[in-house]
């Protein structure tokens, strides 16, 4: 019964990635707003500071040095084991998520560099099924810190996710021990390990490899939790704090070592990244 699958794989591309359209409009504000300026913006309303989602892509350009991008993502896409059927049945909700975001799974791994420093990085894109982790991603994820360990550098997460695929059922779950089986090995060759946890880290990938970072970085506005506020509350019938499951919420109670807004994150992790390469040598 196969999880993942082999295909020909289109490799990801930052320049044909991009979204061309002139304007968009910000939900919070109302306001339409210019695209390039959002983007020269790092995705931020510049009304209203509201913060935009970000596609893998825009990640991506926004951490790393320009033109070091190189794909290196295993050719794998996600199967149906279970059969798994809704409103409209698995096989069906996998193509469309590809052909919306142009992207085989919900993760992009890539070899780049940081302020001229080599790491391995892998991006979840939000609109590929919320960012949900099955077997594809949990591979994924092994693969990048496989490929960490043998080019002997660090390897960056940037995590955006409602937690395990239901769609998967078991095989979901199951890389949650998978992911944090290999982030050992990870540790073992003594290479950093930098998580960083953006709107939202939860479920699953909160409750594994998100949080196992040796540095936990938190984008400004992040989401940081297991369970849904209203499922805690109506199980513990107690009333939670107004500041539940954000990112200062998650910073006082030490489960993560910093927040930064958008325009900051690149230079806090370059920072992270320059100590680690300082302190090995």
């Amino acid at each position: 019964m196969p999880i993942f699958r082999e295909r020909e794989y289109l490799r990801v591309n930052l320049d044909e990635q991009r979204d061309e359209s002139l304007w968009m409009q910000c939900k919070s504000c109302g306001e339409l707003v210019f695209k390039r300026r959002v983007r020269e913006n790092n995705n931020i309303c510049p009304g209203c500071g509201e913060y935009f989602f970000l596609t893998a892509t825009e990640r991506f350009e926004s951490l790393i040095d320009e033109g070091s991008f190189v794909d290196i993502s295993r050719p794998i896409v996600a199967d149906d084991p279970l059969g798994f059927e809704d409103s409209k049945p698995y096989a069906k909700r996998l193509e469309e998520a590809q052909e919306r975001t142009g992207l085989a799974s919900a993760i992009v791994i890539a070899a780049a560099t940081i302020t001229e420093i080599p790491v391995v990085m892998g991006v979840m894109d939000f609109r590929f099924i919320g960012g949900s982790m099955g077997s594809v991603i949990g591979e994924q994820i092994c693969h990048g810190m496989e490929q960490a360990i043998e080019r002997r550098c660090p390897f960056v997460l940037v995590s955006s996710s409602g937690g395990a695929r239901i769609q998967e059922g078991l095989f979901s779950l199951l890389q949650m021990a998978k992911t944090s089986a290999v982030r050992t090995r990870l540790a073992a060759e003594r290479l950093p390990f930098v998580s960083i946890m953006t709107y939202p880290t939860t479920g699953g990938v909160q409750a594994s490899i998100a949080s196992l970072g040796d540095i936990i970085l938190a984008e400004k506005g992040a989401m940081i939790g297991f369970a849904g506020r209203r499922v805690i509350q109506n199980t513990i019938a107690e009333e939670l704090p107004s500041n539940y499951q954000t990112d200062m919420f998650a910073l006082e109670h030490g489960l993560i070592d910093r927040v930064a807004g958008r325009e900051r994150l690149r230079e806090e992790l370059a920072e992270v990244l320059s100590y680690f390469r300082d302190a090995d040598e």
